[in-house]
């Protein structure tokens, strides 16, 4: 039985080993050193520089299901649901080609909303920053939150 586990194990290691050198050298592997969601022409900040933004008057957008915006979101952004993208951009579009400081953010580790929402703001020729880590960047680092469905 012992015999069996050890081989078991060296067979998932050696397993392992080949995957990583595969994904390392062939030119076709994940980036495992940053995240998949981040694509060319992202600018990724972090919740500092998303506070120190907000302080000088930010556009911040929850890209989060109105759901979790009316849980607690930051205090002065707005929703912009990534699944409802289309009618709420045409409801907040003037406010937004007016802006030229916007940061969106989303449920954060996993979550790629913001990502999406900030690359289809772009496609509208509007530049938006992302919230690494999102949510629980934020929260994480102390910052206030606010509940309910007023920005």
């Amino acid at each position: 039985m012992g015999l069996r586990l050890h081989r078991i194990g060296a067979i998932l290691a050696l397993g392992a080993a080949l995957g990583l050198g595969w994904n390392a050298l062939s030119g076709r592997g994940f980036a495992l050193d940053k995240s998949v969601f981040v694509q060319a022409g992202d600018e990724v900040i972090d919740a500092k520089e998303a506070k120190s933004r907000l302080d000088r008057g930010a556009l911040v957008l929850d890209a989060r299901p109105v759901d979790f915006y009316n849980m607690s979101h930051i205090p002065g952004s707005i929703p912009l649901p990534e699944p409802e993208f289309d009618g709420y951009f045409a409801k907040l579009e003037p406010r937004l080609r007016s802006t030229f400081n916007i940061v969106v953010y989303c449920a954060g580790y996993g979550c790629e909303a913001s990502h999406v929402v900030a690359r289809q703001l772009r496609d509208q020729g509007i530049h938006a920053a992302i919230l690494g880590e999102g949510w629980p960047a934020w929260t994480d680092a102390g910052y206030p939150t606010k509940a309910g469905t007023e920005p």
